[in-house]
C-alpha cells in the first residue's frame, strides 16, 4: 500500500512540473512576440528608411517622422508604414513612390506624392505587386501620382479611407485611374474620396471584388468594370464626371444604394453585362442618359430613381430577358428610348414602375394604373431618326399619324408596354433624398 502511494505521489509530482513548464513555455512564446514587435523610428534624412527596414523584424512598425523621404521605396518585409503628422513619401517621378512585395504590409497615415509619369510601366503612389496579399492601404493622402493605388494581382487586399487626387493636366487618357485592379480577387476598396485622373476606379480581369462608400468627382468614369464577375458595387456617389458607373464584360454583379448625380454624360452604361441585380440606386441630372443598356441581358433592374435626365433608359442593340419593376422615371426630356422590332414587357408580377408623364386613371384604387403605359410610338423614331422632325411634333400630320397608331395597332413599331405601372413612386425615402 504504501509503495502505491508513493508512485502516485511521484505522478502527481510529475504532471505538476509538466503543467508549469507548459506555462512557462507559452509565457516565453508571448514574451516573444511582443518583444518582436517594434516599433522603430525613421528620420526624414537620407538612407533612414533603408536601414530601418533592413533592422525591421516581420510584425515591426516603421514610424516615419515629420519631413520629406525621399523615396522611391520598396517594402519587402511584412511591417506595417505609419506615418506621423507632416510625413511624406516622395517618389520624385522615379516609378512607383512606394512598391510593395511582400504580404501582410499595412500603409496607413502618410502623404504620398510624385510617382513616375509612364502609363506603360504602370507608375503608382502605392504599387501592390503580386505578392502583397492581404495588404491594407488606409487613411493615407495620395496627391500627383499618375495611378493612386494600383492593386497588381494580390488577394484580399484593403485600400481604404484615403484621399486619392490625381493628375488635371493632359488629355483625360494619358491620366492615370485613382484606384486600378488586376486579378485581384477578394480586395476591397471602401470610403475613399478621389478626385481628379481618368477613372475612380478602374478593375479588369477580376472576381469577388467589392466597391462600397466612394465617392468620385471630376473623373472619367467613377467605376469602371471590365471582364470582372461576381462582385459588388455600393453606396458610392459619383458627383459631376462624364460616366458614373460603366459596367462592361461582366457578370454576376450586385449594384445597390448608389448614386450619380449630375453626371454628364450617363448615369449608368451596361454593355455586355449579364446576370446582374441594379436595384435601389439613385440617377439624376444627366445631360445626356440616366441608363443606357447595350446588349446586356438577364439583368434585374428593381427600385431605381431616374430623374431629370435628357433620356431616363435607352434601350438597344438585342438585349434579353432583362426585368423592370418598381423604377421611378420622373421628369426625363425622353422617358424611353427603345432601339429594337419587338414589344417588351417592362412590368414583373403584376408590379410595373412609375412614369411621371403618365396621365393614366386608378379607378379601382388598386395603386396599378387601369391602362398599360408606351412610352413609345411611331412618332418617336421618325424624331429620333430625323431629329429635325421635332420642328413638326404639332403639324396637322404628325398628330393624324398619332390617331392612326392609337385606333390601329397592328401599325405600332416595337415598343416598351409596361402592363401594370404604378400610381405613385415606390422609392418614396429615395425621393425624398433626390
Amino acid at each position: 500500500m504504501t509503495a502505491t502511494r508513493t508512485t502516485n505521489g511521484r505522478a502527481v509530482c510529475a504532471e505538476r512540473r509538466q503543467g508549469l513548464a507548459g506555462l512557462l513555455f507559452l509565457a516565453g512564446l508571448v514574451f516573444a512576440n511582443g518583444a518582436s514587435a517594434a516599433a522603430l523610428d525613421v528620420a526624414a534624412e537620407p538612407g533612414a528608411f533603408a536601414a530601418a527596414l533592413a533592422r525591421a523584424s516581420p510584425g515591426d512598425t516603421l514610424v516615419l517622422e515629420a519631413g520629406v523621404h525621399e523615396g522611391p521605396f520598396v517594402i519587402g518585409k511584412p511591417v506595417t508604414l505609419e506615418g506621423v503628422p507632416g510625413a511624406v513619401v516622395d517618389g520624385k517621378k522615379q516609378g512607383n513612390s512606394l512598391k510593395i512585395t511582400a504580404p501582410d504590409v499595412t500603409v496607413r497615415g502618410l502623404k504620398i506624392v510624385n510617382s513616375g509619369r509612364d502609363l506603360s510601366q504602370q507608375h503608382s503612389g502605392v504599387f501592390l505587386d503580386k505578392g502583397a496579399h492581404r495588404a491594407h492601404i488606409e487613411d493615407n493622402v495620395l496627391e500627383d501620382n499618375l495611378i493612386g493605388v494600383y492593386l497588381w494581382g494580390p488577394d484580399d487586399a484593403v485600400v481604404r479611407n484615403n484621399h486619392i487626387r490625381g493628375l488635371k493636366d493632359g488629355h483625360v487618357n494619358e491620366r492615370g485611374n485613382g484606384v486600378q485592379l488586376w486579378r485581384t480577387p477578394g480586395s476591397i476598396v471602401e470610403n475613399n474620396h478621389i478626385r481628379y485622373g481618368r477613372d475612380g476606379i478602374f478593375v479588369t480581369t477580376s472576381k469577388r471584388n467589392i466597391f462600397r462608400n466612394n465617392t468620385f468627382e471630376e473623373v472619367r468614369f467613377a467605376v469602371h468594370y471590365m471582364y470582372t464577375h461576381d462582385s459588388e458595387v455600393s453606396g458610392n456617389i459619383s458627383r459631376g464626371n462624364h460616366i458614373g458607373y460603366a459596367l462592361m464584360f461582366s457578370r454576376g454583379l450586385t449594384v445597390h444604394g448608389n448614386v450619380s448625380d449630375g453626371d454628364r454624360d450617363q448615369g449608368l452604361a451596361l454593355n455586355y453585362l449579364n446576370g446582374s441585380r441594379i436595384e435601389n440606386n439613385i440617377v439624376r441630372g444627366a445631360g445626356g442618359k440616366c441608363v443606357f443598356i447595350y446588349n446586356s441581358n438577364k439583368n434585374a433592374f428593381r427600385r431605381n430613381l431616374f430623374k431629370d435626365c435628357g433620356i431616363g433608359i435607352h434601350f438597344t442593340a438585342g438585349s434579353e430577358g432583362n426585368a423592370l419593376s418598381g423604377n421611378a422615371f420622373i421628369d426625363n426630356h425622353t422617358q424611353v428610348k427603345y432601339v429594337g422590332t419587338r414589344e417588351i414587357e417592362w412590368s414583373e408580377s403584376g408590379l410595373g414602375n412609375y412614369w411621371s408623364d403618365n396621365p393614366s386613371f386608378d379607378l379601382d384604387g388598386d395603386g396599378i394604373a387601369d391602362a398599360p403605359y408606351r412610352p413609345n410610338g411611331m412618332i418617336d423614331r421618325v424624331v429620333w431618326a430625323y431629329p429635325m422632325a421635332r420642328l413638326l411634333l404639332n403639324s396637322p400630320a404628325l398628330q393624324m399619324l398619332r390617331w392612326a397608331q392609337s385606333a390601329f395597332p397592328a401599325i405600332r413599331p416595337g415598343s416598351v408596354r409596361d402592363s401594370a405601372p404604378l400610381m405613385a413612386p415606390v422609392m418614396e425615402e429615395a425621393l425624398d433624398n433626390g
